[in-house]
């Protein structure tokens, strides 16, 4: 029976474990049921040959490997931004999105986070610099016309100072989406997002419900039926102006229920349709 080391000595460069050289391996025929297995039946010295093969090819580039991608899967957590949040209020005119979203951003600042608040420039009732309830409450923003423009007019370095990102009448901004996507994605902050969800014939108004697959959370808020009381979800408009984006406030719109919506809504048609009679009578008199 050969020792390891002798059997190395004999080995060609172009060696096989099935090479012709090796000695047969000495067997006893024995009874099936006494049979040893495949395994025992190799010489212990043969089989320990083989194993000692096994281990010094065994590589250990996978073990360097699998640390080298965690030490980079560990070093890009590090350097990513904490996970952002879009948080979205909408309602009707006069159910206190405004409202709600001054107090949240109140609360965000007193909790010792980086605030900014943005509105539309196109609303100018109450002056660009401030962002203003219908009760009175107030607090300063940046009024724009793109939402894209804020980083940069806001400076670089104060974007990346900031948390939480308040957005009023935000079915203004055509931006709306890639802007609170970016935001929260990409650079980690918490957008709250208040507007109008439908204008005043109850249809999407601009972008806010296209967000509505970002937010991680969407309020509903409701006014009060000026007619009835009851909850209204609906902005009616008072006047006769067609313009989807007209600016006003309680002497233009005001909050209905289902019932004197649709009910309202006849009433400007039925008035509509008396002044063009009247008109079509004035001209056929001149």
């Amino acid at each position: 029976m050969y020792s390891i080391s002798k059997m190395k000595s004999i080995l060609s460069p172009k060696f096989s474990a099935f090479s012709p050289h090796l000695p047969k391996p000495k067997t006893t025929c024995l009874p099936s049921s006494t049979r040893p297995s495949s395994e025992s039946i190799v010489p212990n010295n043969l089989s320990c040959f083989y194993t000692h093969i096994r281990l010094k090819s065994t590589p250990l580039l996978p073990n360097t490997l699998a640390c080298s991608a965690q030490n980079r899967s560990l070093q890009m957590g590090a350097s990513r931004p904490p996970s952002g949040e879009i948080h979205v209020i909408v309602g009707p005119m006069f159910a206190g999105k405004t409202t709600s979203l001054l107090r949240r951003m109140q609360l965000e600042s007193s909790n010792g986070r980086n605030v900014a608040i943005i509105k539309s420039s196109k609303d100018t009732r109450y002056g660009l610099d401030s962002i203003v309830t219908h009760d009175g409450a107030k607090l300063p923003c940046w009024a724009l016309t793109k939402l894209s423009s804020f980083r940069q007019k806001f400076g670089l370095e104060a974007y990346e100072q900031l948390d939480v990102i308040g957005i009023d009448e935000a079915q203004f901004f055509e931006d709306l989406y890639d802007f609170c996507r970016e935001a929260a994605d990409h650079d980690g902050k918490t957008i709250i997002v208040a507007g109008l969800d439908g204008n005043y014939m109850r249809r999407s108004f601009g972008s806010v419900l296209d967000i509505i697959p970002l937010a991680d959370s969407v309020t509903k808020l409701t006014a009060r039926c000026e007619l009835c009381g009851k909850s209204a979800f609906f902005t009616l408009r008072k006047i006769e102006e067609t313009q989807v984006e007209l600016i006003g406030g309680a002497d233009v719109y005001m909050p209905v229920c289902r019932q004197h919506y649709v009910s309202g809504q006849v009433a400007m048609e039925t008035a509509r349709y008396v002044l063009e009679s009247q008109k079509v009578e004035c001209g056929s008199h001149t």
